[in-house]
């Protein structure tokens, strides 16, 4: 299973712009393009969603760019994920994915719904209360922060 990369870009986007917070300095699409090795495209069209998302503010003009709506620790990665790219999963999963009939037939006991639903429960109580302050930190923090076992430890 893969997330999106609009997902992935535009956390970074945000931690990239975030590092900034503190010192009121805006960044533009050209910068954030080249430190992150985006098109300056598909930057903007990333940005775009973060701000209509609300966590961005853009101004014009010489010292113009983007900064955060809010602080880091405002701004959680659930709320990021989702205006970005949806959950992977929602009641309304069903009725796209019903056959060639109206209704689907395996609506009453459906265990590919239910794999779908418990990898959804896990990915949400994952990020439930990370901020993308908490992703500001360095890896081995983050997974100390949250409690978590890296895959290269567990092995």
């Amino acid at each position: 299973m893969r997330f999106s990369a609009s997902e992935e870009y535009g956390i970074r986007c945000l931690l990239r712009i975030a590092k900034f917070y503190n010192v009121e300095k805006s960044l533009t699409i050209p910068e954030i393009s080249s430190a992150e090795g985006i098109t300056q495209h598909n930057t903007g069209k990333i940005l775009r969603a973060l701000r209509l998302g609300g966590f961005l503010e853009s101004s014009r003009g010489q010292i113009g760019g983007y900064t955060l709506s809010r602080p880091p620790d405002e701004i959680y990665i659930k709320d990021v994920l989702n205006a970005i790219g949806g959950k992977l999963f929602d009641d309304s999963f069903c009725k796209s994915h019903s056959g060639g009939v109206d209704l689907c037939t395996n609506s009453i006991d459906c265990s590919v719904r239910s794999l779908w639903r418990i990898i959804q429960d896990a990915i949400d109580s994952a990020i439930e209360n990370m901020t993308l302050k908490d992703l500001m930190v360095s890896e081995n923090s983050l997974f100390e922060s949250f409690n978590l076992i890296s895959r290269d430890e567990a092995l």
